[in-house]
């Protein structure tokens, strides 16, 4: 099974497109191209952020410098909570509840909301604690894919992440229909910009299992 989880890009990001035609006629043929000049936010779309997107935390690490591939098929734990707008913080016990056992995995992908996206609700009205991001980085978190992250009152949420080698991929949708019973690969594909905050197409995939009785394991 394969799940689309990136945000549609749009004109409240600022992100503008302009169409150029351009006639081109030879002896042999005649038509019209059709080129494009792109306006896009590092924030609009979903996006990833690398430790550098805050300058204290910057490791060197641009969209092209990095592998194309560091972020593609990820085995990925998915932690979910049904949190409302306006309910506040998350914990580590929270996520721990939310784990249905120990895992290790690189990328966990925390779907705090449900069957919400992030700008369904009030706008950092739910956030990620300083102890749930402890709880992360002890389970193997390299890319922390989430619906919530910082608070109102500007904890560090993301200063804490980059400091500790955590890159995030903001904005995700339709975190609430990946399934909890079934191995996930998360992937994440960006353009090879020299920069630390990129828009990018992410996606998730699953393998269903071909017995009840046969446990599958990843195979990202």
């Amino acid at each position: 099974m394969f799940f689309d989880l990136t945000h549609d890009f749009s004109l409240e990001d600022a992100f503008h497109i302009a169409e150029h035609r351009v006639h081109l006629k030879s002896a042999g043929t005649e038509y019209t191209g059709v080129k494009y000049l792109y306006t896009v936010p590092g924030m609009a779309s979903s996006y990833l952020d690398l430790p550098g997107h805050i300058a204290e935390t910057d490791d060197g690490r641009r969209g092209d410098s990095i592998p194309a591939n560091l972020f593609y098929r990820m085995p990925a734990k998915v932690l979910r909570l049904h949190r409302q707008s306006g309910d506040g913080a998350v914990t580590a016990d929270d996520l721990l509840k939310s784990a249905n056992g120990d895992f290790q995995a690189p990328c966990i992908i925390v779907n705090a909301l449900g069957d919400l996206n992030p700008r369904d609700i009030d706008e950092r009205s739910v956030y990620l604690t300083f102890d749930a991001l402890e709880f992360l980085q002890a389970h193997g978190c390299r890319l922390l894919v989430s619906d919530i992250f910082e608070s109102q009152r500007l904890d560090g949420v993301f200063l804490w992440l980059f400091r500790h080698g955590i890159s995030t991929v903001c904005e995700p949708i339709n975190l609430g229909r990946l399934p909890l019973d079934l191995p996930v690969c998360f992937s994440a594909i960006f353009p090879p910009l020299p920069a630390t905050q990129l828009p990018c197409r992410i996606f998730a995939e699953t393998e269903e299992r071909k017995s009840h009785n046969v446990k599958s394991s990843a195979t990202c």
